[in-house]
């Protein structure tokens, strides 16, 4: 069988952990088979990271700003115990925060829907996409531990020599700790372009929260830019195409979301995002049943699960034990990647391809066969708990 044929390739991010095993065990058996697959590879491991002092995520975020399009593995985001597990020179910044801030995009997670995976929530009955900001906020933070009693400020220097601006975080009489975070203007204006574009391609009403009534400047700033947006650019163009944009706190968000049946967008800031979208995923099946694209407003696309690196699992690999971790977000993950290349490209095939591979995994999970998160939570009948290996030749059987 002749393979096909890709003209420009895709950047191609490794991982960690029990998705570095998933990774290539998708390539190897669902793709390499099909696919003259062409791909710039950057290995995002920990340990590469932590060599290259991280420039290997910055050099793979600026070769998805030439190539267009991008796949990335799941990747470890260290912490102490990780300091000490991989011995690290410091403590690396989340990779997905380095690329996000440097694309500049918007990340759209939804949910992969198949017969007898219901949802946890009774009343939802469609998808709920998330869109997350995937700038600043608490991934592109300043941290400091205060050992003992002082004075913790903002202070605003002007570029142009004007009056510093000062403003007091706290007067601290003990220990404690503190954070500076910020968002740029621009950035907030592409999320919101970002998120009512999606809204009109897909047909579908968005929602956005915040808490600007407790966070009067930070938060009231983001209500304000999406207003102005969507007053300028979008209010005529939604009411042509039927849908509505409505914004209400944070909160009241939550409440809403878990009465109503779905099929809307929930536009949320980056740390909401984060957190919202593994409920999301989780109340709808599992986390490893969510698509994941980074969207920027330059063109650029960056494909990824929404999950973890399965820590748990990968040790019970490397002690020789058989696991039955879910790889469909994974899968999603390159299928979109590379149905958006044969997009940008004009290659057809490739396009169908990727949407063949999506409908045999969707299609082995509908015919009972599925890995352990799933069976445990399955309305079909008699369904057959496979391994990790076991599934993916099931779904290469069916291509």
């Amino acid at each position: 069988m002749s393979k096909i044929r890709m003209s420009t390739p895709l950047v191609e991010m490794d991982g960690d952990e029990m998705t570095r095993i998933l990774w290539q065990m998708i390539k190897d058996q669902l793709i390499c088979p099909f696919v003259d697959l062409k791909t710039e590879y950057f290995d995002l491991g920990l340990p590469e990271r932590d060599r290259t002092h991280d420039q290997v995520t910055i050099d793979a975020a600026e070769a998805t700003k030439r190539l267009g399009v991008a796949v990335k593995c799941a990747t470890i985001t260290p912490n102490a115990a990780r300091m000490d597990e991989y011995h690290l020179h410091e403590m690396w910044k989340s990779p997905n925060g380095t690329i996000r801030a440097l694309l500049d995009g918007t990340v759209f997670r939804a949910p992969i829907v198949v017969k007898g995976i219901d949802p946890y929530v009774r009343t939802w009955k469609k998808p709920i996409t998330i869109a997350r900001h995937a700038y600043g906020d608490v991934y592109k933070n300043c941290e400091l531990q205060i050992p003992g009693p002082g004075t913790v400020e903002l202070v605003y220097t002007p570029a142009d020599g004007g009056d510093e601006v000062r403003a007091t975080v706290q007067e601290f009489d003990q220990p404690g700790i503190a954070q500076g975070i910020h968002n740029l203007d621009a950035s907030i204006a592409s999320f919101a372009r970002a998120s009512f574009e999606y809204a009109l391609s897909t047909g579908q009403d968005i929602w956005f929260a915040a808490k600007d009534t407790i966070s009067k400047t930070y938060d009231h700033r983001f209500k304000d830019i999406f207003a102005e947006v969507f007053e300028a650019e979008y209010k005529a163009r939604f009411e042509e195409a039927g849908i509505e944009y409505f914004y209400t706190l944070i909160d009241d968000a939550v409440a809403r979301v878990i009465r109503s049946e779905g099929g809307f967008i929930w536009a949320c800031k980056n740390y909401d995002g984060d957190v919202m979208s593994d409920m999301l995923s989780t109340a709808f099946g599992s986390l490893a049943m969510m698509t994941s694209v980074l969207v920027s407003p330059h063109g650029y696309f960056e494909y990824e699960a929404a999950h973890g690196t399965v820590q748990r699992h990968y040790y019970k690999h490397l002690a020789g034990e058989k696991t039955s971790t879910n790889p469909v977000a994974t899968i999603f993950a390159w299928t979109g990647a590379l149905a958006k290349r044969g997009e940008l490209d004009g290659l057809d095939e490739l396009v169908a391809f990727s949407r063949r591979l999506e409908k045999a995994t969707i299609d082995t999970i509908e015919s009972g066969v599925m890995t352990g998160d799933l069976a445990t939570i399955t309305s079909l009948p008699n369904p057959v708990r496979a391994d990790t290996e076991e599934f993916i030749a099931a779904i290469a059987a069916r291509m």
